[in-house]
Formats: C-alpha cells, structure tokens, sequence
C-alpha cells in the first residue's frame, strides 16, 4: 500500500527537480531568444515541435504501462522492462528514418532539416531514459528521476550558454540538449539498475508483447492525439498564411508564448507522476481513499493554476518586452490567450490520471482525440486569418473541451464532492481575481518582480480569510519538505 508521506515526499522531490529545471530553461530560452533572433528561434523550436509529434510512435504508451503494471505486480519488473525495450528498439528505427524522410520530403531549408536530425536523436534517448524511470516509478521511488532532471538541464544550459556566446549558430547550439539526453540516457539506466538490482536484456516475447501492446494502444493513442494537440499549432505556422522567413518569424514568436504556458505545466506533470500509481493502487484496494486523493488533487491544482494564469495574464505587456526584448512584443497578446486556458489545463492532469488509474485510457485518449480534431480545425480557420492569436485561441478551446468531457466521466469512476470542488474554484478565482485588478493597476509603475511578490501575498491572504486555504494545508508541505517534523 502506497503511503500518504512516500505521495506528498515524491510529489515535493520532483516539483522542486521541475521548479529548479524550469527556472534554468526559462532563463537559457530568454538568452537564446535574444541571442538567435526571432527567426532562428522559430527554426529551433520548430525542430523540437516536428519530433515531439513523432516520439510518441517510439513509446507507443509503455511508459505509463510500466508504471501502471509495476505498481500492481512488482514482481513483473524485469520481464516487463525488456520487452518494452526490446520494442522501443525496433520502432526507434523505424520511427527516426520516418522523421528524416518526412523532413525532406517536405519543403525546409537545410538547416531546419540538420536541426531535426539531431532533435531526432534526442527523441530516441528521451525514449529509452523514460522506460527506466517508469520502472521506478512503479516502484514509488522519484527522488533519483527528480536529481536527474536537475542535472540534464544544468549540463544543457551550461553548454548551450559556452555555445551561444562563442558566437556560434542554432545547429551547434541544438547540440547541447544532445549531449545532456545522452547523460539522461546513461543516469537513468545507471539508478535503474543500481536502486531495483535488476538484470535487464532485450527480449522480444511475443506473448507478453501481445499483453502489453493489447493494454497500451488506448495509451499510446491517447499520447499521439495529446502531443498533436500541443504541437500541430507550431506545425500550421510554419505552413500556412506564410511564405519563406516570415514563417519562421511567426513561430519565433508564438514559440515564447507557447514557453511560457507550457513551463508551467510541470506542476501537475509532478502531481501527475506521484498519483499515478498512487491512483492505480487506490482503485483496486480503497476507492474512499481515491476519492478523498482526486479531490486534494482537483483542489490544489486550482489554488496553484488561478493565481499563475491570472497573474501572469496580468503582468504579460510588461513582462514579455522586458525579458525577451521589444522584437516579441506581439507575443503578449497569444500568451495571455493561452494562459488564461492554463487553469483548465491543470485540472484535466488528475482526471487523466484517473481515467488511467482505472483502465479507462480508451475514454481518455477519445476525449484528447475530439478536442485534437476541434483544435486542427479551429487552426486551420483562424491561422490565415490570425496567425499566432489564432493558433493560441485554438489551444484554448481544445483545453476546455477536455475538462468538460473529463468532467462528464469523473463521477461514474469515483464518488467525490462536485459541489465542494465547485466553491473551491469560486474561491480561488475570487482570490485570483482581486490581485489581478491590483497587479493591473500598478503594472508599469511597479517593476513586474516586485509585483509578483505582491500579487502572490495579495491571493493567499484573501484565500485564508475566504476559507479556502489553512493552517493545516501548510503544514502538510512543510512536513512534506522535511522543514518541519510530521
């Protein structure tokens, strides 16, 4: 049985990996976005947008299988684990060559296609370092994963950084996240091996790969339909309503709005990994406990994502200049539309992980999947006519889609409090709201970093007086920070 301080100790070691990552990329984006122009940013992001479309093919859900599956049967660890990676081999393949016929096949300079070449390879390596740390996952151990992160992202700032001001280009600059996937690579198959002693070969059993692929296609469909629902947008700019640099420029641009909503998003990646298994256990052995979890879950991500999504909508036309220069300044407008959807966003995490939990993934991925055809075709209506603003609307209403639809399923799973969650979210945006007007009537008589201090007192002291946040609820995170004894 999973727990309550393994959870909350998992969960505060890979959100504070992920804050600390986070930080590092967001400040090595600000100086590639300056020191690359808008239209070599564009190349560098399209490049990662085009693989990370096709990564899902490699993984084709194992990695949520592993973890799934190892939560319930520990035993079944090694015999799982190779055949995934006797599978990941075989599509690997396949997979890069499909990515480097497209690229030629398709109308992009030269140094878009040698770009992409090497984001290929970063996507295979992705590939395998996620199958290893699935399998300790599985085993509720984060805190090895969570040092790895912070190392990988050290090692790839660090590098790019020596790159950029050695005055060299986008495709030597591409090279430092290479070589920090290559350490990912070899650390998370060095803690795999070290922390769960197994001895792991490449087996291809056509039984056990018949098992697993028979559980993990909703998985991995929900994995295509969900990466095409982040990514098709950048891919639609790089094509449509554009001819030549003017394509590159637009994705330039979109891409630090899409940087900013999307670096947020590892606030309930971190939950997402912690209850996962924590989920899978809970649905087979104590569906009151699993109730009581998606309902903690569904409230924080509302106390964390209003406050981050009103604030930042808040301070954009200031912030976004600032930071990144005045070249991006059309970027204010497609991030604050894009933020504003984040809120929503943060709760469709726990009801994925939900849906998972309990061998619904088939209705996950079906609900990812409607919301991927309603953002294909609001991008392809509004991108001619608005480019990034029309991409970013698009984004925004295929988030809503999803929490509905989520929202619709939940309570035929599990029994929680739907009208406690409703206040709950009526108090964080009244909390939320208030601060924004407040953020928005100093912003450019406030410097933006002293506002966010502000912003963030203002939001929690109104949530204390209005119920919504307690003593307890602090306590349970210093506990789980080891700042104070549980």
């Amino acid at each position: 049985m999973v727990k309550a301080n393994t959870l909350t100790q998992n969960t505060t070691y890979y959100t504070v990996a992920l804050v600390f990552q986070k930080i590092l990329a967001f400040v090595y984006f600000t100086f590639l976005a300056r020191g690359l122009g808008v239209e070599d940013l564009g190349k560098y992001a399209f490049a990662f947008s085009f693989t990370t479309i096709f990564s899902v093919f490699v993984d084709v859900g194992m990695s949520s299988i592993l973890t799934r599956e190892i939560a319930k049967d520990r035993s079944r660890a090694k015999e799982i684990l190779s055949n995934v990676l006797g599978m990941k081999l075989v599509l690997g393949v396949f997979v890069y060559l499909l990515v480097v016929l497209l690229i030629n096949v398709l109308d992009y300079s030269s140094t878009v296609k040698i770009l992409v070449y090497i984001t290929g390879l970063i996507m295979l390596l992705d590939n395998f370092a996620s199958s290893f740390w699935a399998t300790l996952r599985g085993n509720q151990n984060l805190k090895y994963e969570s040092l790895g992160i912070v190392l990988f992202e050290a090692i790839v700032v660090g590098i790019g950084l020596a790159l950029l001001f050695s005055g060299l280009g986008v495709i030597w600059i591409i090279l430092s996240t290479l070589v920090g996937s290559t350490f990912f690579f070899f650390f998370s198959f060095y803690q795999m091996k070290k922390r769960l002693s197994l001895k792991i070969k490449v087996v291809w059993n056509s039984k056990v790969l018949k098992m697993l692929l028979k559980i993990s296609w909703p998985f991995a469909l929900m994995g295509i339909f969900a990466r095409l629902n982040t990514q098709i947008d950048t891919i639609f700019l790089s094509k449509i309503g554009c001819v030549g640099d003017v394509c590159d420029s637009n994705v330039g641009i979109y891409a630090i709005a899409t940087k900013i909503a999307l670096a947020i998003h590892f606030i309930p990646l971190a939950f997402t990994a912690a209850l996962f298994p924590a989920f899978s256990e809970y649905f087979v052995h104590n569906k009151e406990k699993l109730a009581k979890t998606f309902e903690k879950s569904m409230r924080y991500m509302m106390v964390i994502g209003v406050p981050l999504s009103l604030g930042i909508y808040s301070l954009a036309p200031d912030f976004v200049p600032k930071v990144f220069g005045s070249i991006y300044t059309e970027a204010v407008l497609p991030l604050q539309i894009l933020i504003l959807g984040l809120v929503f966003m943060f709760l469709t995490f726990p009801i994925g992980s939900l849906l998972n939990a309990a061998s619904r993934q088939l209705r996950n991925a079906v609900h990812v999947g409607i919301a991927v055809v309603v953002n294909i075709v609001l991008n392809l209506i509004l991108i001619p006519k608005m480019t990034f603003v029309g991409a970013a609307t698009a984004s925004f209403v295929s988030s809503l889609v999803i929490l509905f639809l989520g929202m619709y399923i939940a309570p035929k799973i599990v029994k929680f409090r739907k009208l406690t969650l409703l206040a709950s979210f009526l108090r964080t945006v009244i909390a939320g709201g208030v601060m924004a007007v407040v953020l928005t009537k100093l912003l450019f008589t406030v410097h933006f970093v002293i506002l966010i201090p502000i912003g963030a007192l203002i939001y929690f002291i109104i949530l204390f007086l209005l119920g919504e946040l307690k003593i307890k609820d602090v306590n349970e995170f210093l506990v789980s920070l080891r700042i104070k004894k549980g």
